[in-house]
């Protein structure tokens, strides 16, 4: 912008992402979130006093100062796991309950909050300096008598939804890449207000006296209704406002420098509304523990009973029930929270340090087991599957065809249209080959000249080095251009043909250039353009050639909409099939030469329909049709998507692995077909069923039924079709669709996105995983299971009378809760059954993991079978060798409970790491280092004795061994299934 006016930088909030969102717009006044009402935003009336806008900042922080510590306990002792520790601890309070001191319970509990206290305290501190520095950023404004106007510049965001009032570009409007906001990868065309672009300098913007009528905030990205009042003009100006005058937040300036006003902020923001309530989530592992805690509490209680019951209630047996809980309540250890913790610690810093997805950073770090277990992996398409980089793949004739490696030959012809006239050609060729060769020729030239005409391509050129912008727009210099449009498939084109020699230059809103081979500039008046529309699926523009006089009709659009536009061919629906089916995006071009009567009729009856007041776009769009008839058709395109890396064998790896996978996004149905068939994510032989547009539940209901005779088929559906399915047959549709190999859901809205993945939880039970990269994509990857931007002592009591005594006391129970067996629980982490190339090359292994057989009810009969045998062998082993006194029973049958804890977990380990030895021999090492301290329990002369040694030795073979050989037999016989990969 070339106005000379002193900017002020300040500090402006960029948006507002505040954990308290509404979500859902309805029922935001219940909810309190207050009354959404219209406003008028006045400028140049200083006297005039507008409603306060709410903070226009982000908030991403769970909790704050204040909220910090008793948020965190209260998501702790929400669950019955923790809150039966904290029940333990908070009865040794209680002199008739006291069985030892109170660090015996208190110290593990507080190791256990300390941990988790800390780690929550980690990611606050880095969400807060995440949150901080985009509310940081500057932007700078124009300002005076009481407002302040933004300026924009190129590649900056927009921190709140604005007016569009003034642009630097000299065509008048600017681009806006709105991925972020709605998903959609065509960047937006955005027109200021016409009185305000009218204005000289920005400078007048600050000196004329006018207002803003803004509609009340709601959750609609795609409509906006408004206007624009200039009172001191001479009469005043009244011009509407629509969706093309706004610059709504979350999105990013794409050309030139822009200046707006601000509407809309905080809470009322478009993407705000579009982001529902974030929720605290909790992996399933800790849901099974935390069930089956609850069975082991139930078992603990119907022991106590039966012990009391044995004393025949005598005495305050009520007091007995109560300490023999207390008593057996090392059933569930406290060290299985930190072995837990701390493994889900050391998987998020694996996964932040494995080398195969490099840059990867860890937001959660309490739900890292859960990608074990995903049924559902919902995923975005731009910049998730694809690059949003559009390659040009083929040019269709009809007779002939032209793919990568023979765009040479259409080089040639286009440089032959243009450099040698007809009588040139070689006298040795026979008339018919000059024929035959004049057609192709003229035929290529034609479809790349149509090619290079029909979009609503700009190009732009920017400073290079030492070159003057302004030199490089004169000059056509090719280094300093750059391609804008609203959708990389109409820049893919372009580029094309620039690369076989025909060059798109120069555009404004009345002109086009192109430049030749021979360097030659060919200058076409643009007359009229009629846009991509969703509904109409085809774009045309009509220009007069100026070296000529010639005006032409050229239209592109997709195969279904063209088909009954061009004239009868025999070809065109074979050749667009094929194209499709290896995965690429398919234009027809078109073109029909116009009389200058014929025009003039034409612009007469569009002009006409413009201005009508009563069913305008029907009439505008009746006159269009009257022109697309009987059209030439020219050629076929075909451009593809280009794909991430190992997109393909990922998604194959998926589907083998027994995980479905729905691609949700923004964009159009017909770009959401091809990146679902490029990327395979819809094998060749599986049949697609592209979902009907539904507006009413008569129609939905038909659909439906067609829909559920078919079998093995892919589904395609658009949100607006989604949105009728899921008001009036919501459970059918689920039920369908949860059938379905793939589904893609298109043109679909943030909130449809979370909206899927919540009733795929509540309908299938299943873990879900949502995968995505813009700003649209936050709701669902917040709803998302997996969000991607793991004993037994109780034998003592019975054996002495039923007496209420613990046999283990004081640091003996610490010491057992911790360091003598934390650490090597804790590296099981770092087993693993099978290699990772093994996993990934029999990706069917997964399925075994979504049946969670680890801790089934079976599994867990199993292991407390084993915990009951073990600790038999280990208290009634101590006393048959018992010798004359009590404290020789401690040592024995504790030392050998240790030696046992250690060997089961060697038990249990597929694969051994070095660092698990570690962790054997320092928690024995611990526990031998312990004993000089611990004269108080263990008799430290007797354990130095050859009989302590065969003792011990005795009963840790005895309840270990047993089960060892019923290992080898059960790998021997019954092996499982990835141990037959690895043998």
């Amino acid at each position: 912008m070339t106005d000379n006016i002193p900017l002020q930088p300040v500090r402006h909030k960029k948006r507002h992402d505040n954990k308290n969102r509404n979500g859902c717009c309805p029922w935001s006044r219940c909810c309190g979130m207050g009354d959404f009402r219209p406003r008028t935003v006045w400028l140049g009336h200083p006297e005039k006093r507008e409603q306060r806008y709410p903070r226009n900042v982000i908030n991403n922080q769970k909790y704050n100062f204040f909220t910090f510590l008793p948020g965190v306990l209260f998501n702790q002792f929400k669950y019955f796991f923790n809150l039966y520790f904290l029940l333990l601890a908070c009865s040794q309070f209680v002199s008739e309950l006291r069985l030892g001191a109170l660090y015996t319970y208190w110290v593990p509990l507080g190791i256990v909050l300390i941990i988790t206290i800390m780690r929550e305290a980690i990611e606050e501190i880095r969400c807060y300096c995440r949150d901080k520095e985009v509310n940081s950023q500057v932007y700078s404004k124009l300002s005076t008598r009481g407002k302040d106007l933004f300026l924009l510049a190129s590649n900056q965001r927009v921190p709140a939804d604005m007016i569009f009032l003034r642009t630097s570009e000299r065509n008048g409007s600017c681009f806006l890449r709105t991925d972020q906001l709605d998903g959609e990868t065509d960047w937006k065309l955005r027109h200021p207000v016409a009185c305000t672009q009218r204005l000289p300098t920005a400078a007048d913007l600050l000196q004329i006296r006018s207002y803003v009528y803004a509609e009340e905030p709601n959750i609609n990205i795609h409509n906006f209704i408004g206007t624009f009042t200039r009172e001191d003009g001479d009469p005043p100006v009244n011009e509407s406002l629509s969706i093309e005058n706004t610059l709504w937040a979350s999105t990013v300036i794409a050309s030139g420098t822009v200046v707006g006003v601000v509407v809309y902020t905080g809470k009322e923001l478009r993407s705000v509304m579009n982001t529902s309530n974030p929720r605290h989530k909790v992996g399933l592992f800790d849901l099974e523990v935390n069930c089956l805690t609850k069975i082991l509490f139930g078992a603990l209680v119907v022991v106590s009973l039966v012990m009391v019951a044995l004393q025949h209630f005598a005495g305050r047996w009520y007091l007995q029930i109560f300490r023999f809980l207390l008593l057996f309540s090392n059933i569930v250890p406290i060290s299985l929270r930190v072995n837990l913790d701390m493994g889900k610690m050391v998987f998020s810093w694996m996964i932040r340090r494995d080398s195969k997805i490099p840059g990867t950073v860890v937001r959660a770090s309490t739900i890292p087991e859960q990608l074990g277990r995903i049924s559902y992996l919902l995923t975005d398409k731009t910049g998730t599957l694809t690059q949003n980089e559009m390659v040009f793949r083929r040019l269709h004739l009809g007779t002939v065809a032209y793919g990568m490696d023979s765009m040479d030959e259409v080089q040639s012809h286009v440089f032959s249209a243009y450099t040698q006239p007809p009588q040139d050609l070689p006298a040795s060729r026979t008339p018919a080959a000059t024929k035959v060769r004049k057609t192709i020729s003229s035929r290529v030239h034609e479809a790349v000249k149509a090619i290079a005409l029909v979009h609503c391509v700009t190009p732009v050129y920017e400073a290079n080095g030492v070159t003057d912008q302004a030199e490089a727009e004169q000059h056509y210099e090719d280094t300093c251009r750059v391609y804008q449009a609203a959708s990389p498939d109409e820049v893919s084109l372009v580029q094309w043909t620039e690369s076989v020699g025909l060059t798109l230059v120069g555009r404004d809103q009345s002109s086009m250039q192109l430049r030749t081979p021979s360097g030659q500039i060919l200058n076409f008046t643009i007359l009229q353009i009629f846009p991509f529309t969703y509904e109409s699926k085809r774009m045309g523009i009509i220009v007069r050639d100026e070296s000529t006089g010639e005006i032409t009709f050229y239209m592109k659009g997709a195969d279904v909409v063209m088909a009954g536009i061009v004239q009868y061919n025999d070809w065109l629906e074979e050749e667009c099939g094929n194209m499709a089916r290896e995965g690429l995006r398919v234009l027809v071009v078109s073109k029909k030469s116009l009389t200058e009567e014929q025009y003039q009729d034409f612009e007469a009856r569009y002009v006409q329909a413009k201005l009508s007041v009563h069913d305008r776009s029907l009439k505008v769009a009746t006159v269009i049709e009257s022109l697309e008839m009987e059209m030439e058709l020219l050629c076929l395109t075909g451009v593809e998507d280009q794909l991430q890396a190992d997109v393909r064998p990922t998604l194959e790896i998926l589907r083998n692995a027994g995980i479905k996978v729905w691609m949700l996004t923004g964009d159009k149905l017909e770009t959401a077909t091809c990146t679902a068939k490029n990327a395979h994510l819809v094998t060749r032989n599986q049949d697609i069923h592209i979902f009907r547009s539904v507006t009413t539940r008569g129609e939905a209901h038909l659909e439906l039924n067609a829909f559920r005779r078919k079998h093995d088929c892919a589904l395609v559906i658009s949100g607006d079709s989604l949105e009728v399915c899921l008001k009036f047959y919501e459970y059918e549709f689920m039920e369908l669709a949860c059938q379905c190999p793939a589904v893609v859901c298109c043109r679909c809205a943030p909130t449809q996105k979370a909206q899927i993945v919540r009733l795929l939880q509540e309908r299938t039970g299943k873990l879900t995983c949502a995968v995505g990269d813009g700003g649209n994509d936050v709701s669902m990857i917040q709803e998302a299971d997996c969000g991607v931007g793991v004993e037994g002592k109780a034998v003592f009591s019975s054996v002495f009378y039923f007496a209420s005594v613990p046999l283990y006391q004081g640091f003996l129970i610490i010491g057992y809760s911790t360091i003598y067996t934390m650490f090597p629980v804790f590296s099981l982490v770092l087993d693993k059954d099978v290699k990772s190339e093994v996993a990934m090359l029999y990706p069917e292994l997964y399925k075994d993991l979504l049946k969670g057989r680890p801790l089934s009810f079976k599994t867990f009969l199993i292991w407390v079978l084993i915990s009951i045998y073990q600790g038999s062998i280990i208290m009634y082993g101590a006393l048959l060798l018992f010798e004359s006194e009590f404290v020789h029973i401690v040592a024995i049958s504790f030392t050998s409970l240790i030696l046992t804890e250690l060997l089961m977990v060697a038990l249990t380990i597929q694969t051994w790491h070095w660092l698990m030895i570690v962790a054997e021999l320092l928690s024995l090492a611990c526990y031998i280092a312990s004993l000089v301290f611990l004269h108080e329990f263990i008799d430290v002369y007797f354990i130095a004795t050859l009989s302590f040694l065969w003792k011990v030795t005795v009963i840790t073979l005895v309840s270990c061994l047993p089960l060892y050989i019923l290992k080898y037999l059960r790998r021997r016989f019954s092996p499982p299934n990835y141990s037959k990969l690895t043998t």
